[in-house]
């Protein structure tokens, strides 16, 4: 029993000094409590994966009333702003300039072909964002569809069929949805693993960690005494990007605020893991950070899902996603976001991220050991 009230004492006064030494340092602060903000408003108000208000230039060769018509119809679409051109070259320069990202033509012979049942227009768009590209060509159809049921009493396609369309999980289509989650995770990773990756380097560079040699101290209350004050700040850049995403960005929670929660400490343990083995290999904190960086952020903005899909990947790059704790926690958390408990999905993700948590964690203090009584 002494002995035990010793070892909490021990953890407990390693663990106010490393507090201490949080407050103590603006640069904790910053990465642990600034910068989430940071990425909340800049990742929240500038990244969108949204097309809307596309500029095109419109070349009318017909000025018929059919064709003014179609245009009427470009103008009441809320995904296009219309420049009008007088000619192709015109229209070409805006396109090169980047004023538009596209131009609709109208032939000479609209209206005439149109009785024929043989009209066509033309919608040159701006390649260079493939992504864009086609999600204006897709936008296009819809004024189109829109004019040719006014004009001709039937759809643009010419078929019988009406298409009612249902987007699940994101009614709203707006990709805040789909980001929010991700950035959570993101957030997650630079304070678990950017931040503990210095802490033991510091130590040694420090000549503080000698020291500590010749206390009673042992391995597990060491790494306990740097894990508990990181967990903590981790947890308030969760709780920063839950209400940012509640008040800020209004993305629901379908699933289960407890599983949410569970899911994100299992994932800074993992963080807080991956930052302290680097940390108790690595002796310089300028390397420490680097290897940090390298080994969980970019892979965590890259390779996770969060803004790009794993699908559209070559295959040896999806293999490597696997072993990447991020893609577990983006697919975690965005389908308790938006899809709700989903159980085979849930449980699958949870598991991994377990298993990793404690095969790092363990790694860990092996590594501290070996360390410690060297």
């Amino acid at each position: 029993m002494n002995e035990l009230r010793a070892k909490w004492r021990r953890i407990r006064a390693l663990t106010v000094k490393e507090a201490r030494q949080i407050l103590r340092d603006p640069s904790s602060i910053a990465i642990g409590i600034v910068f989430p903000l940071m990425m909340i408003l800049l990742f929240g108000y500038g990244l969108s994966l949204d097309v809307a208000k596309v500029s095109v230039a419109v070349l009318d060769n017909d000025a018929s009333t059919e064709s003014i018509r179609l245009i009427g119809a470009f103008r009441l679409s809320p995904y296009f702003r219309l420049t009008v051109t007088h000619s192709l070259g015109e229209a070409q320069a805006l396109v090169m300039d980047r004023a538009v990202d596209g131009i609709v033509q109208i032939p000479a012979n609209f209206s005439r072909k149109l009785h024929m049942g043989a009209a066509q227009i033309q919608i040159l768009v701006n390649g260079t964002d493939a992504n864009q590209a086609r999600i204006m060509q897709a936008y296009a159809q819809g004024p189109i569809a829109v004019w040719a049921a006014a004009a001709l009493g039937t759809p643009a396609a010419g078929s019988g069929v009406a298409v009612i369309s249902r987007m699940w999980f994101n009614e709203a289509n707006d990709s805040h949805y789909f980001l929010i989650p991700g950035l959570i995770v993101l957030v997650m990773t630079i304070i678990g693993s950017f931040l503990t990756a210095m802490v033991v380097a510091r130590e040694w560079e420090r000549g503080t960690l000698e020291a500590l040699f010749v206390t009673p101290m042992r391995a597990g209350e060491f790494l306990a005494s740097k894990f508990i004050p990181y967990f903590g700040l981790g947890m308030i850049g969760f709780v920063l990007c839950l209400l940012a995403g509640k008040f800020l960005f209004h993305v629901p929670l379908r699933g289960s605020f407890f599983l949410l929660c569970l899911a994100a400490m299992i994932y800074l343990v993992v963080a807080l893991g991956i930052g302290l083995l680097v940390s108790t290999l690595v002796k310089s904190q300028f390397l420490a950070s680097q290897l940090a960086m390298l080994l969980t952020f970019l892979p965590a903005m890259m390779l996770s899902g969060f803004l790009y899909d794993l699908r559209s990947m070559p295959i040896a790059i999806q293999l490597v996603t696997y072993v990447l704790p991020a893609r577990y926690a983006v697919a975690l958390l965005q389908t308790i976001y938006l899809a709700g408990n989903v159980r085979s999905v849930i449980w699958l993700n949870l598991a991994v991220l377990t298993a990793m948590a404690i095969a790092l964690v363990t790694a860990t203090r092996l590594a501290t050991r070996k360390q410690l009584s060297s």
